[in-house]
């Protein structure tokens, strides 16, 4: 599968639009009213600050310090981009604050400290300690890093982690328990050899050793070669903690007969030679970024047996950082830890070792485009594992509880697991559903407007991102002319740009529309005109005879004006059964809203297809339907003759014997919410509905733009359903990024 390129003019747009950074803050409770701002402020809040005073662990109960997490850096050691500073850490540092939010719901805000002095970082983040449940220290050089991270852990009362050590450390450890699981081997009969003394590499060492590993067994190396008692070049207190008792001076020498290697130090440290020179079922872990000491096919060259894993996701057995630090934190918090200890990060490890040896649950598998089982090439679970978040943390919990670590043990562990299943975004599994089914389908991706710039940014995209070809219509000296300006010049050898005059199947597809066209009052010349210099039809064309697998259009024209261009061509009209279904993205919900696009004022007929049509997308993305036709009046009153379609829609579908459920008619707020809806046992809804059918095309259109603008919704769609072909058109104010979802929505053919 092609891997993503990502360039850097793609990078800065991402950071800057739609607004600079990556997170912004909202608040969790209301501030509408007077009594709002009294109870959030003066005088209401004088209340909580007494109880907090008096029993300072009610912190956890009135404010947000139990999910709270600072993520804190003085940019010493960037990445692999070395000393930037603070300020020039501060991408990264936001960019670790959102995966915190995105894979465990942990709140976290980035902090970039001004000072390479340890002391002073030291009393800096001391000072805040009220504030957080929880420090993240990164990107901080060695050995700094370790001064630091020792003295916060002795002077705060909350976890205090540095990710850059320990998260790898865990990972590493996870996949090392599997890996020594499949060769039969015990950790405490292992000789394991590290190179790379850093903060990484200390940090893995020290883990392994406090899950067995003998320290006699254990040969650290670095630049210099083996770290030994006696050494005295380039030595510090923590290398000294690790010099080992041997006559072995190399790397080289070290690897003979070791069972297991563990790197984080540079591209191609490890030889083919060294390899061989391992013991039987070797367990490689090249995790150096971004290449690793020694590739997979390098090693497997020469030594068939061996179990090799990387930091890089383009390989099997990824050592990543983000399986670790989120849940590690997550399960820190809620019992309130004074610490993340040995212990919980063991139990983190073994968790995850323990979650790969089960069965890879489908979606898992539609991400990688590949049936995952437990195996060499799969010791780790991947990233997108929806079982992360309620397997890890209550592991991690438990640890805390039993080592004393915890304030605040967890009663009820099983009810505990149930509520990490729901903190996490339905709407984000869903969407990366999504683009894992269309990464999978590798569609040709016809993008009809080539001559505007977001659309040819989207195209790019597209193809950069792995999901397929983007074929775009256009003259070819203004594609490349559009695509220089927008600084993407080099992607005009990338992009398949298509047209009348470059096609030799105008003929081919003149005559085709001529037969469609010819008794609708469309003579020859229309057709050629049509045909050869209307974009929309020459896309059209080009998709109803196989020369792409999905159409993206709309971005320069009215929605109208396109799909009657469409209706050229295919049978995409209210006639044919064809509908708009708008996906409105929103805290955790996803609603479904039908016909916003095709039909202006549909019957009771043309309401239950578009139910069936609404249903079918809804299935596409992974939602079980459930349908509200929804109008000003619930179940017959008031009595209005504007609701009878609604009410007798259903019946149509109980007529038509579909097979998912719905209901009405209904108002809104009875439809979306399962508390109004017990006020009616009798509804045929087992809970709030996902698809909402309204009564006519202006009321679909006014009730989405207003989510969007008010309540500040993600809007996808109109989505074109009910058509032979999978054609999506976009709104004419839609960004390169909602132009690339809808090719995305095309090529899983959500429709």
């Amino acid at each position: 599968m092609p891997k993503a390129k990502i360039t850097r003019e793609e990078a800065l747009a991402f950071h800057l639009e739609p607004a600079p950074g990556k997170f912004e803050i909202t608040p969790s409770v209301p501030m509408t009213t007077q009594r709002d701002l009294s109870l959030a402020y003066s005088p209401g809040v004088a209340v909580p600050c007494e109880e907090i005073a008096a029993k300072p662990e009610t912190a956890y109960d009135y404010t947000n310090k139990g999910n709270l997490v600072a993520v804190i850096s003085n940019g010493t050691a960037v990445l692999g981009l070395g000393n930037l500073g603070a300020l020039g850490s501060k991408p990264v540092m936001e960019g670790k604050a959102v995966l915190f939010k995105r894979f465990a719901d942990v709140n976290s805000i980035d902090i970039e400290l001004d000072t390479e002095d340890p002391d002073a970082f030291c009393n800096a983040v001391r000072l805040m300690g009220p504030t957080f449940g929880g420090i993240n220290l990164e990107d901080i050089k060695a050995p700094e890093c370790f001064i630091i991270e020792q003295r916060l852990k002795e002077e705060m009362d909350i976890p205090v982690f540095h990710d850059d050590q320990h998260g790898t450390a865990v990972i590493c450890a996870a996949g090392l328990i599997n890996a020594l699981h499949l060769s039969g081997k015990k950790i405490e009969d292992c000789r394991i050899v590290l190179n790379g003394a850093g903060a990484a590499g200390i940090a893995c060492l020290e883990l392994v050793k406090s899950m067995g590993a003998q320290q006699d067994n254990c040969i650290m190396c670095d630049t210099k070669g083996v770290i030994y008692q006696g050494r005295t070049e380039g030595m510090n207190q923590w290398k000294s903690a690790h010099a080992a008792n041997t006559d072995l001076r190399t790397l080289e020498e070290a690897m003979k007969g070791a069972d297991v290697f563990l790197g984080v130090s540079a591209k191609g440290a490890v030889t083919q030679e060294m390899v061989m020179s391992m013991a039987e079922d070797p367990v490689i872990f090249a995790m150096a970024n971004p290449d690793p000491e020694i590739t997979p096919e390098e090693a497997h060259e020469v030594r068939a047996d061996a179990i090799v894993a990387t930091g890089r996701s383009d390989y099997p057995n990824q050592v990543n950082n983000v399986l670790g630090f989120p849940y590690l934190f997550r399960g820190a918090l809620d019992v309130h830890a004074r610490a993340i200890n040995d212990e919980m990060k063991i139990a983190c490890a073994e968790a995850l070792a323990e979650l790969a040896r089960e069965d890879v649950p489908d979606e898992v598998a539609l991400a990688y485009g590949k049936n995952l089982t437990f195996g060499r090439d799969y010791i780790i679970p991947t990233p997108f594992d929806p079982r992360l978040i309620h397997r890890i943390p209550p592991a991690v919990a438990k640890a805390g509880m039993d080592t004393g670590a915890a304030r605040r043990p967890i009663v009820d562990m099983e009810a505990y697991e149930l509520s990490l299943k729901s903190r996490l975004d339905p709407t984000a599994s869903i969407l990366r559903g999504i683009n894992a089914r269309a990464r999978a389908n590798q569609a040709r991706m016809i993008f009809a407007e080539g001559d505007d710039p977001r659309v040819l940014r989207a195209a790019v995209m597209y193809q950069r991102n792995g999901l397929g070809k983007a074929l775009v219509v256009g003259r070819d000296d203004d594609v490349r002319a559009k695509l220089q300006a927008a600084g993407m010049g080099d992607a005009a050898r990338e992009l398949e740009i298509v047209n009348a005059a470059n096609t030799r199947y105008l003929e081919t597809y003149k005559d085709f529309l001529y037969s469609r066209l010819q008794r609708k009052g469309h003579d020859e010349k229309d057709i050629h005109r049509l045909a050869a210099r209307d974009r929309h039809v020459f896309a059209a064309l080009m998709l109803a005879h196989g020369h792409g697998d999905g159409l993206i259009t709309g971005a320069t024209r009215k929605s109208a004006h396109v799909l009657e261009r469409m209706n050229y061509v295919f049978d995409a009209d209210a006639e044919h059964g064809a509908v708009g279904v708008t996906a409105l993205l929103h805290k955790g919900r996803i609603v479904l809203i039908g016909d916003t696009l095709v039909q202006e004022w549909p019957d009771e007929e043309d309401l239950a297809t578009i139910a069936e049509r609404s249903a079918d997308v809804a299935r596409h993305l992974g939602l079980e339907p459930r349908v509200a036709f929804v109008s000003f009046s619930t179940f017959g009153y008031p009595v209005s003759e504007r609701a009878t379609k609604m009410l007798l829609a259903p019946k149509v579908l109980d007529r038509r014997g579909v097979s998912f459920e719905y209901e009405g008619e209904m108002t809104v707020d009875v439809a979306l919410n399962a508390q109004a809806q017990k006020a009616y046992p009798f509804s045929r809804l087992t809970g709030p509905a996902n698809i909402l059918v309204v009564p006519a095309r202006h009321s679909a259109s006014i009730s989405t733009k207003l989510m969007q603008e008010m309540a500040g919704a993600t809007v996808i769609g109109p989505i074109l359903a009910g058509v032979d072909k999978s054609i999506q058109i976009c709104s004419s104010v839609s960004t390169a990024n909602d132009i690339l979802n809808m090719a995305i929505l095309a090529a899983c053919k959500v429709g």
